[in-house]
Parts: C-alpha cells; structure tokens; sequence
C-alpha cells in the first residue's frame, strides 16, 4: 500500500494492470508496499510479478471503492503471502509503510525489500528488516531484477504456504513411537500455571497412552445438565502462539509464556469463553485460515500476536480481529524494558476486555496467587513448560533443573513449587524415580504449597491427582478434586480430574458430564477425548465409544495407545478380525503387545496368542503386570490373572484406575478373590 497516500491524498492508482483484485477470500502472492514517491516502481513490480503469475495486491487499485481503507489493507496484508516493500527514502520517512511492515512482521510474512536508494535505515526498520530479503535495483530498475524478484517471491511464498505463515512453526502432536505408560491423566498430568497459566502436560498424557480415568468415589456435585457446545457468543476468544520474531529464533518459551499467560487472565472474565491452551495452540504450524480456526475453536474473535527480544528489551504486538470478517478490533505494538512482561501482559489483557465491551464488575484482571515478580525467575520457569513440551525422561529431568533454580531465586513462588511436584509424578511414572519416591515428593510439595496458599486451585488438583494414582483413596481425590473445581469451575483439568474420579468408580453418567464440559472448554485436546472414550467402553456403550476413539485417531493420528483401545473396542462389539487389524497399527511394542494376546485368541490364532503373551510378560512384567492379568483373565485363567494382579498392586501399576467395568476381567467377576480384590483397593465389587 502506499504508505503516506492515505495522509496526503495525493495517490493515485499505479498505471500497472488494471486486473481485478483478488477477491477478500483468495490469498495474495504478494502484498506490495510503497510510498508515494514510489508509484512507478511498484506499478513496475506489479507488472512483472503478475505477469509470472503471481497474485499481487496494490492500493489503491484493490480497494473497493467508497470503503475503509485501512480495513482493506490490514485484511489484505493477513491474507498475504509475502510483503514485498519498495525501500527507498521516501518509504522510511512513511510512518504508514512502517505500520504496514510491522503487521507483516507480527504475522509471521517475510519481507521482500527492493531497495532503490541508499537512505540509511531508521532504528524502526532495522529492527523490522533485519533478516530481509534484500535486492538492490540498481541503474536497470525493475526489469533488471525481475527474475531474482520472482524467485525471492515464489521460494518465501512456498515457505509461508508450508508453515502456515507462522515464525518457527512446530508439529503438533506427538512422536508415537514413545514407551510411555497410559494411565494417569494419561500418564502425566503436568498442570502447569505461569503466574496463573494453567498447562496440563497433554504431550506427556498424550505419549501416554493415556487414560486416566481415575478416580473417584462417593458422589460428587456435577453439573447439573449435561452442557452442549453453544451457538458461538460474541464473547469468545481463542488466543494463537505469539510469534517468535527474535533474530535467533530462540524465544518461543518466551512467546508461548506470553499467550498462555493472556488465556489465564482472560478466563478470569466471568462472561468471555476462551479456550484452553491445548486447543489454541493446536494450529502452530498449520496453514488453517483464521476464520477456519475460530469455527473449529467455536469463538467470534482472534487474538494473535508476536514477540522479538533484542537483549532486556522487548517488542510485542498484538491484534484483535473478527474471525468472520477479520475487521481488526484493536491493535498495540508495545516496546519495553523486559521487566515490565508482567504489565504488558495485563495491559493486553484488559484492553482485550474493553474491546469486547464486557464489564469488569471488579476493576482490571489481576493475577491470582502463587506467581513471582522475579524475572529470572520467571523466564527459568517458562523454560521449563517448553522443556516439558518434549514429554521425554530428559526433558523433564531439565525441566525438574530449571524449575527448582526458579524456587531458589524465590522461595514465594508456590506455583514453581506444584510444577516441581507434577514433574516428580512424571518422572515416577517414566520409571526415573520409584513410584513411591515421586508420589512422595510431589505429595510433600502440594501440602507445603496449601500451607502458602490454601486456595491454590493448581495444589489441591495435584494432590487429587496423587490420591488417585498412587494412593487409591478415591474419596480423598474426590475431595481434591471437588476443591479445584469450586476454585476455578473453568479450568479443564478441574473437570477432567472430576470426571476420572467418577469413572474409576463406575459413576458413568456423571464422568460423561465432566469430559464433555472440558471438551467445551477445551475442544481439540485430545486428553478428554479419550477419557470419554474410555469411559464409554467401560460403561458398555461400545458404539459411542468406537466414534470417540475414532475421532480421537484423526484428531491425533499416532496417539499413543488409541488404536490398541479401539481395537479393545472392537473386539467387545464382536469384531475379532477389525480388532486385530486395528492393534496391528499401535505404533509402540509395548502397547500393541498389551493388546495382541487376547486379540490373537480372539482370531483364532492360538500359537501367535500364546508367543505375544510370553513377550509380554517376558519383557515388560515390571510396568504392564496389569494387562499381563487382562490377558490371563480373558483365557480363564483365574490363578495367574490374580497373581499378576497382586503384582501390579505391589508395583503401584497406575491401570487400576480403569479396573471398574473393563469387559476383558469379566471372567473374574463371580470369584471371590478377585472380589477380595477390589474391596483391597477400595473399589466396588
């Protein structure tokens, strides 16, 4: 666009072509930005590109006629590929170009400078421009430099086209090839709070096969109907990762720490729904259009951003746009000292807020207890949440390091010390540490947390959770649980932990209610899709929980132990030869063979059964002694069946959580001593 035309309403349109532009829903090649001055050049640059086929858009000849001109070209730049900017003296004296090359930047575009004098760069765009596609036109003008033009445009376009035009893209999901166990919150609920940013390790959970189910006893308060996934309200939000835009490229933690801590003050507000982290953040590195997010996320408005940290100081800018229509809202660009983080985030927040018209009865949002002032402090533990992102034994290991230097610098900061206790459960479940030793550990730093703070919502879910896995006392979990959820009735694991309580007991309907608010809440993460999975097959609704599972699979296709449940379900539907081909496709050994043994059987294939069945309790009697006893239980075998499991309780094997209802111990229900058994743990016979 032309950047100082709009002030002095001198332009006119470019004697380039006068083809049609492109319509508000077709991505754009190339965003050509321009002063004034530069008119002829950029009608020149319109001209060659499009004659290789590129799509450009160019002010004013793409404007429609009577309407907002910012609008268009703050929609245009969005849908833009690449920003290519004619950088003469005339541009850098243009506060309009600036804008424009900083709202590519915030988007994650590459900038194309095609420089046509030798005028120094500002400190503004030095800062924006430092990693640029440069090309110097020189004495033959456009037509010299139209082939590196038309190379430099279609390499950095194929690029954006590929990581959806975000900075550092990342897969989401998870390598499945991890041997991590399945239980638990799937395994590893790490409920990490930045100040009040609130993440569940879902990638630990995830690479867990998952389940959790968990726990829980005596009846407990559920919501009173079963919620339904709304009509979407105009209060609703989804806030996108920041883009790391730091020459380095090594501020990611610091960005996502940025939106995850903008989510948890948001969901402060009583009348706004957000959606979780897992949800939000599950379009990193897609090319999935705003509009399409937000009906996937069912929110009205977008909030996304960016970061770039040159040494203490830092520039974030965000904007907030229509997903329907991407009319931008509100927009700040704020250069700080590091130090004011803290306040940047509020600031973003609140104005948020007020942009939605929605009413603070209380005043600004304010951060709940348990955080930290100190920097250091800080960025140790935002480093730590992205370590942990890793979901292996090293990863938390480092995480485990960084986190407990956070509690040196300050003792005060309670939520460090509840990721330190989430990470010991995570390392007792990775086998780093015995089951005991980590229980205890995180057990002791849940209880001092609650001496701090006994309304710390993030402590009393992790002693539910310890409660549950490692203690089997469903009624203290429920209690716990109960607790978080009084404290924070929206937070995602709040519901999840209430429902794993109520389905380790059997409470089917009330656990169902429970993993479909949290999917409300959070509706892309793949945690409590599994739960409802499980709870489902559990209950003996093999159908509904075929469809859960599936839907499971294509939301996450190598999700650790999905296809070996689905099988599992299959089989109960009396699909022997589907539930074998379905365990076939578990990607981890461990995992497939949990399954294969009874599957085989189930097909007729004895020998192949009996060979799966040594390997498993050959290679892995010491962390899956529980589906060595399924697998003896489905042959009848009732004397090895309860051997195993007496093993499994001697080793803490987290799989009895999902006892209740499993369709594969249904030989063992009428023997006394499996009754026994279950009166043991303290579960319903």
């Amino acid at each position: 666009m032309p950047g100082d035309a709009t002030e002095s309403g001198d332009r006119q349109a470019p004697a380039g072509p006068a083809s049609a532009a492109s319509p508000p829903d077709v991505s754009i090649d190339a965003f050509v930005s321009y002063a004034s001055h530069d008119a002829p050049v950029a009608s020149s640059i319109v001209e060659a590109l499009e004659k290789h086929g590129l799509r450009c858009w160019i002010a004013p000849r793409d404007v429609t006629p009577g309407s907002h001109y910012a609008d268009h070209i703050m929609s245009a730049i969005s849908r833009a590929k690449v920003l290519v900017l004619v950088l003469s003296g005339s541009a850098l004296a243009s506060k309009h170009v600036s804008k424009e090359v900083e709202r590519a930047s915030s988007k994650g575009r590459p900038v194309i400078a095609l420089r046509t004098d030798a005028a120094p760069l500002t400190p503004a765009f030095e800062y924006f421009l430092s990693e640029s596609q440069w090309i110097d036109m020189g004495v033959g003008g456009v037509a010299a430099v139209t082939a590196n033009l038309v190379k430099a445009v279609r390499s950095h376009a194929e690029s954006t086209v590929s990581t959806g035009a975000v900075a550092a893209p990342r897969t989401a999901g998870h390598s499945g090839a991890r041997r991590l166990r399945r239980w638990g919150i799937s395994a590893v609920a790490v409920v990490f709070a930045v100040v009040s940013v609130y993440v569940v390790v879902d990638k630990l959970w995830l690479a867990k096969r998952a389940t959790s189910e968990q726990t829980s006893v005596v009846a407990t308060g559920a919501p009173a109907t079963t919620p339904v996934v709304p009509a979407i309200s105009e209060k609703s939000i989804a806030v996108l990762p920041f883009a790391d835009l730091s020459e380095k490229k090594d501020q990611e933690y610091f960005a996502d720490g940025m939106a995850e801590e903008i989510i948890n003050l948001l969901t402060k507000v009583p009348d706004l729904r957000v959606p979780a982290r897992t949800s939000s953040f599950y379009f990193r590195g897609k090319s999935t259009k705003v509009p399409d997010i937000a009906r996937e996320l069912g929110v009205a408005h977008i909030l996304e951003g960016s970061i770039r940290r040159s040494g203490n100081r830092i520039r974030v800018t965000a904007q907030l746009v229509r997903a329907d229509n991407g009319y931008h809202l509100w927009s700040q660009t704020y250069d700080r000292d590091l130090n004011d983080v803290f306040k940047v985030q509020d600031d973003i927040a609140n104005a948020v807020v007020q942009a939605l018209q929605i009413t603070l009865m209380g005043g600004p949002l304010t951060r709940e207890k348990g955080g930290t002032q100190n920097l250091e402090a800080y960025l140790l533990y935002l480093r730590s949440i992205k370590e942990n992102d890793a979901y292996s034994a090293t990863a938390v290991k480092q995480a485990s390091k960084h986190i407990e230097q956070a509690i040196k610098l300050d003792p005060d900061f309670i939520l460090a010390r509840t990721t330190l206790g989430w990470l010991n459960t995570s390392m007792a479940v990775l086998r780093e540490l015995p089951m005991r030793d980590g229980c205890e550990r995180a057990r002791q730093l849940a209880q001092h947390a609650l001496e701090l703070s006994p309304d710390l919502g993030d402590a009393h879910l992790l002693l539910g959770y310890i409660h549950r896995i490692c203690d089997w006392d469903w009624g203290a979990a429920q209690s716990e649980a109960r607790q978080g959820l009084t404290l924070d009735p929206k937070h995602r694991y709040a519901l999840s932990l209430n429902g794993q309580v109520a389905a380790s007991i059997g409470d089917w309907d009330r656990a169902e209610r429970y993993f479909r608010q949290a999917l409300v809440t959070d509706p892309l993460n793949p945690q409590p899709r599994w739960d409802l999975g499980t709870t489902l097959y559990r209950a003996g609704r093999f159908a509904a929980a075929e469809t859960e599972y599936r839907k499971l699979i294509e939301l996450v296709p190598d999700y650790a132990g999905a296809h070996g449940y689905l099988a599992k379900t299959l089989l109960a539907q009396g699909k022997p030869e589907a539930a074998l081909a379905m365990a076939q496709q578990e990607g981890d050994e461990a995992n497939r063979l949990d399954i294969l043994p009874f599957v085989l059987q189930a097909t007729g294939r004895q020998a192949e059964a009996d060979e799966a069945l040594k390997a498993l309790a050959t290679k892995y009697a010491d962390s899956d002694a529980y589906y060595v006893a399924m697998n003896y239980a489905y042959r009848d075998n009732h004397d090895l069946a309860l051997q195993w499991l007496e093993r499994a309780y001697q080793q803490k094997d987290g799989g009895f959580v999902e006892i209740v209802g499993e369709p594969l111990f249904k030989n063992l229900v009428n023997d006394p001593r499996y009754k026994a058994f279950l009166r043991k743990m303290n579960l319903p016979e």
